[in-house]
């Protein structure tokens, strides 16, 4: 059988599903979509050789260890490719950069064309001290910063999103989780740090946390006990694989369109809401966030599903509107804004790199 005839099969599973920390992580990759150890880790290795995976890597949960925002920023239309380009190469703390576009045209925030995510380390300032520093550097004439209130779904898994249909949903509605900010001591940092960085080739092998913590000074057994407790203390996300989206792999995964979606609710009904969002397995994130009520027709409930067309986006979203509708939760405003120009990395989350940057660009 060639090899890559397993290829959906391992990242239906590697994309999103091995949650928490494992020592061994390719083998809970093998266990969950039922290939063998050995091909998982050949094939994964291949993708990324070929461009189809950007990288493989243990999240963590920012939300958890630092302040976060999603920003929408109003720049020149002149001055929007410069802009992206600047955040990109200069400002490691932003982590998502996208374009996009309002649908339709007219809705509120049509103006703020540039979305990014950005983290700020606890201790480090605030997130609207580090947006006026942007602000500065990209000309921005106004900018929106919106925290996470409540989180519904995190998670990508555009292999297995592929085919769905509009208004597929998971059995019962996800519970919302609140951000927290656990007490990370210095050892806890230094693990933390390692382990979040991308796998790099030579790493594709059965415990690949042995070398990081060789790297680091630390006993491996060590390593791996602190970060089974952070992962116990709600620190560690997902071992995941992140695919390219651009060209050929758009195509093969058929998700080469995304928008984020806007909803706002009556007060006191937002949980209500974000979880019957997040209940539809088109949605790769879903948030409850405060602060877009003056520039977004009051949205509270944001989110970004991905699907082969706009055509299919705005199914998914009719679907989930009128869901909303049989829950009996009125719909007071509504919108989309359609990707476009897009780069995806994880944030950085180190308060020491994080010094060093406010001194250069502040």
């Amino acid at each position: 059988m060639d090899p890559r005839a397993f290829d959906t099969r391992i990242l239906a599973v590697a994309e999103d599903c091995v949650a928490g920390f494992h020592r061994r992580p390719f083998a809970a990759v093998s266990a969950a979509c039922g290939v063998d150890e050995d091909v998982v880790v050949a094939r994964l290795l291949a993708m990324l050789r070929e461009g189809r995976v950007r990288r493989v890597r243990q999240t963590v949960l920012t939300t958890s260890l630092a302040q976060g925002a999603l920003v929408a920023w109003n720049v020149p239309p002149d001055a929007l490719d410069a802009a992206f380009d600047w955040l990109l190469a200069h400002d490691p703390f932003t982590g998502h950069i996208v374009v996009r576009r309002a649908d339709p045209p007219t809705a509120p925030g049509a103006e703020y064309r540039l979305w990014t995510t950005l983290k700020v380390p606890t201790g480090c300032g605030s997130v609207q001290e580090h947006c006026g520093i942007l602000a500065r550097h990209i000309h921005a004439r106004d900018w929106v910063a919106m925290p996470v209130a409540g989180m519904f779904t995190l998670g990508v898994g555009h292999t297995r999103r592929a085919r769905l249909q509009p208004g597929e949903r998971l059995p019962q509605p996800p519970r919302m989780q609140v951000p927290h900010r656990p007490q990370l001591d210095a050892a806890d940092w230094r693990v933390l740090l390692s382990l979040k960085e991308s796998l790099q080739p030579n790493e594709f092998v059965s415990c690949p946390w042995e070398a990081r913590a060789a790297a680091i000074g630390m006993d491996a057994e060590e390593y791996c006990r602190i970060a089974e407790s952070l992962d116990v203390r709600g620190v560690i996300g997902r071992f995941a694989v992140f695919l390219e989206h651009r060209g050929a792999a758009d195509e093969r995964t058929g998700t080469g369109h995304a928008a984020l979606f806007h909803w706002a609710v009556p007060q006191g009904m937002e949980e209500r809401a974000g979880a019957a969002i997040g209940s539809h397995l088109c949605m790769t994130h879903c948030y409850w966030r405060s602060g877009g009520e003056k520039a977004f027709g009051g949205a509270q409930i944001m989110g970004v599903a991905h699907a082969a067309s706009a055509e299919s986006l705005r199914a998914h979203k009719a679907a989930m509107d009128a869901f909303l509708a049989s829950q009996g939760i009125p719909l007071l405003h509504t919108a989309a804004f359609l990707s476009g120009r897009a780069e995806i990395r994880p944030s950085e989350i180190s308060p020491a790199a994080y010094k060093l940057w406010r001194d250069h660009w502040a």
